[in-house]
Parts: structure tokens; sequence; C-alpha cells
């Protein structure tokens, strides 16, 4: 295997010497592999088209309004302020795809990555019900344009702008809401021309992907399987042919030649194969571990009366020294790196305060003088109120006498999953402060429920200090 010519790892699969596309006409593989995936994909299909209208407390399951810095993550919102939360879960997330890559390779690509479950099982079967299996896609690719080939196309492209169409929405619906997304489809278009644009592009984008550009996305976009090299090694899970046991090749005989392989060399390996590599030579930067070589050589196997998985999940060490899958040391840090990551994760999520304030003392100014035995200093606060209530939040001085006059009314109107701000003045007296700044902690209510503590700084008059000096 080690000598083998490896000069197909030089170009793709699906681009020819002159750089010309060669268009894949995926076989129709059938088998337990291929079943199991289609079951995961109707459950896909369900979350994918019904998490949009799950609302918890009035707001969506999840939302993510990049444009309005507003995401939405099992009913709890979370705004700018909590973007160090939103990047730990981003690198917890890359942790997680990298520990997942070594141990299990693409099994992700393969079995739950959209563009894999849209195109082989939503899109691919829409043109198998219409144009038939591989063989009759390539005889009415080369059919003249008669009225039957031109029924078929146009049904076949329709459906497929279709089918877009109804993705885009749902995609949009991730990021605005459903309600908004409602508006859209029903409300006068004038209202709503940069959404209905927005819809058109997103509808366009996937019709091309699935219509046209279909594995380009996974073997030329797509950094993921560009990153093989690097995540995996000879103890990762892959799609593997054991060429120990296949070869040499040999076509099938009714009279069995004891040193031939197992591998009759019938290529039924290759034509079902969604990005159209031949897995006998190894893994491959376009393998997305679909699965369907291992069904489709199973049923060559099961046919000729041979041993089953020729092709299978094992490592490279597996095929080569008959190991067995291995938890490697260089798995048992990466799990330890993300325990660690989702713990602290899981602290910040239940540490995060649902009313978020920031106070400054106003610029520009020191302390002012209120009558002979009294000083005040004046704040400005900031406040996003992360719940569905309107909240009237008051302020107290929690460790000192005192009092906070809030300017404009005794308290601060907080709208609900909005932001707000308010000025206010805290006042002491003179003979408590002591020092040039005094340490204060304003208590934030609801009523009387405590909802959050800000600590600040007061600035008070030098003179009580030199006067204790003296």
């Amino acid at each position: 295997m080690e000598a083998m010519d490896q000069s197909f790892r030089d170009h793709l699969a699906t681009v020819d010497a002159k750089g010309h596309r060669n268009w894949i006409y995926a076989q129709k593989p059938k088998g337990k592999w291929y079943s199991l995936r289609t079951y995961i994909s109707w459950g896909f299909f369900v979350l994918f088209f019904a998490l949009p209208f799950i609302y918890i407390d009035g707001r969506p399951l999840f939302l993510f309004n990049v444009p309005a810095a507003r995401f939405i993550l099992f009913g709890k919102v979370f705004w700018p302020q909590d973007f160090f939360i939103f990047g730990l879960t981003m690198v917890t997330f890359i942790i997680f795809i990298i520990l997942f890559t070594a141990a299990f390779g693409r099994l992700f690509c393969g079995w739950v990555c959209p563009q894999t479950i849209f195109m082989e099982m939503l899109f691919r079967k829409v043109e198998y019900l219409i144009e038939g299996d591989a063989p009759r896609q390539k005889l009415l690719k080369t059919a003249p344009w008669t009225a039957g080939k031109i029924f078929r196309k146009t049904a076949k492209h329709v459906l497929f702008f279709l089918l877009a169409f109804i993705i885009a929405n749902t995609f949009l619906s991730y990021i605005i809401g459903i309600k908004e997304l409602w508006k859209i489809v029903t409300e006068p278009v004038s209202q709503h021309v940069v959404g209905l644009l927005s819809l058109l592009v997103f509808s366009g984008v996937f019709y091309a992907v699935y219509a046209f550009f279909r594995e380009q996305a996974c073997t030329v976009v797509c950094p993921y399987g560009r990153l093989q090299s690097v995540l995996l090694d000879r103890n990762s899970m892959i799609v593997a042919y054991d060429y120990k046991r296949g070869e040499p090749r040999g076509k099938f005989k009714k009279d069995r030649d004891v040193t031939a392989g197992d591998c009759i060399d019938c290529f039924q390996c290759v034509k079902v194969c969604p990005t159209g590599i031949d897995i006998r030579n190894g893994l491959q930067l376009e393998c997305v571990g679909c699965t369907a070589c291992i069904d489709a050589c199973n049923h060559m196997m099961e046919k000729t009366g041979r041993p089953l998985n020729l092709i299978r999940y094992a490592s490279e060490n597996g095929i080569t020294n008959k190991e067995p899958l291995r938890y490697t040391l260089r798995m048992k840090l990466y799990t330890g790196l993300l325990c660690v990551l989702l713990s602290i994760l899981a602290a910040l999520l239940i540490s995060r305060k649902d009313v978020d304030a920031t106070i400054m003392r106003a610029p520009g100014m020191l302390y002012q003088e209120r009558g002979a035995d009294s000083v005040s200093n004046l704040y400005n606060i900031k406040v996003a109120n992360k719940t569905t209530r309107n909240i009237p939040l008051r302020l107290r001085l929690e460790d000192r006498d005192g009092k906070v006059d809030v300017v404009g009314g005794k308290s601060i109107a907080l709208k609900k999953e909005e932001e707000g701000a308010g000025t206010f003045f805290v006042v002491l007296p003179k003979a408590s402060i002591h020092e040039r700044k005094t340490v204060l902690h304003l208590g934030l209510y609801e009523g009387d429920k405590k909802i959050d503590e800000i600590r600040t700084s007061f600035l008070g008059p030098v003179g009580p200090i030199i006067e204790e000096k003296n």
C-alpha cells in the first residue's frame, strides 16, 4: 500500500487535468448505514424546521441576530456585554471539534453536517426521484432536448429552488425571528424591501450550492477537510479500506484464486461516492465519511460470499497493525482541557445576571456642597435589562448613611430586553467622609428584591483629612 501511486493526491477528483469540472453522478446507495443516516436526517429536518417556532417566555429558543448584536440561546438573551461568554463558547466549540476529529475523524461531516444532509438526503433524493439513478442521469445529460427532457430538467430545478426558498426562510428566521419573518411574508413588499431582498439572496445562494456547486462546498470551500491532516493521526477513526485483506485485487471468478485479495475491483465504492474518490487509495481530503462506500462494498461481499467490512470504520493503525481503536494520550489531554473550559463556561452562565449595570461618575465634575453638612456626587448609570419584563429600578446605599436621588423620579424605568440609562446623586453627610475617595456599595432593587450590587467611589473634600492630621 505504501508503494502505490500517490499522484491522485495532486488534484481533486472532481477536476480534470485541464481544470474543468468532472460532474459527479453518484449512484444511489443502499444498506444499513445509509438507512441509519436517513433516520438521523429526518430528526435533523424536524429540529431545523421546528426550532424557530419554539418560544420560552416570549423569546425564541435560538436567535442569532448578528446585525443587532443580540443572541438568544435556550431562551436566554446575550448582549454585547456578554461577549466574553460567547467568545469562550466559541473557543470551547473549537476544542470540541479538535477532540472529536482527533478521535472520530469526519464523522460530523458524514452524519450531521447540514451541507451533507441537505445535499444527500434531500436534494439528491429529489434528483433520483425525477431523473433516476446515476446511469439514467448520464443518459439524460447526453440525450437530445425532447419534451420529456425539458419537463424533467425544469421540474427538478423548480423543486430545487422551492426547497432552497424554504430553507432560506427557515435560515433567516434564526437571524431575525419567525415573527419578523412572518411580517416580511404577509405585509406589503414596500415595508420590507431589505427583508425580501435578503430572502431572495439566501434562496439564490442555497439553490446555486445544491444545484451546481454541490460537493465543491466540502472539498474547496469548507476548511474542515483541509484541517484533517493536522487534526488526524494514525489512531483516528476513519472510513478505511482494508488493503491487507483486499490486495491484490482481481476480478470475480467462480473458482476463487487463493492468492488474490477480497477486492474484486468492481468500482462500486467509487460509483456511490458523492465526492468521486476511490477510497481504496487511502484517506483523502475529499472524503466526508458518509459510509456510502461501506454499504456498496458490503453488498458486493454478500453477493460473492466474502466476509463483510472490507471497507469499514477503522484507524490506520487498526488496518496496518490490527490494533483496536484506542483512546490516546492526546485525546485524554484534549478531553481534560475541554472539561476545564466547560466548567468555566457553566460557572459563567450560572452566575450571569439578568440586569447588567455600569455606573460612572459624571465626567469633569468633582463634588457638590449641599448646605453646611452634606456633599453629593453626580453619577450616570447604564443598564441592560435581559429579562422579558419591565423593571422599575431603584438604587440604595448598602453600607453607610446617606441617600440616592434619581434625577427625574424615584426609579429608573427599564423596558424589557432593552438598555436604559439614568442620572442620580449620592448624598453623604460630611461627618462620614474621612478620605479623598470613599468606596460605596450601591444596591439595585426591583421593588424590595435585590438583584445586584455595584461598587463605585465617592469623591469628597480633602478638608477633613487635613483637620485630622492637625
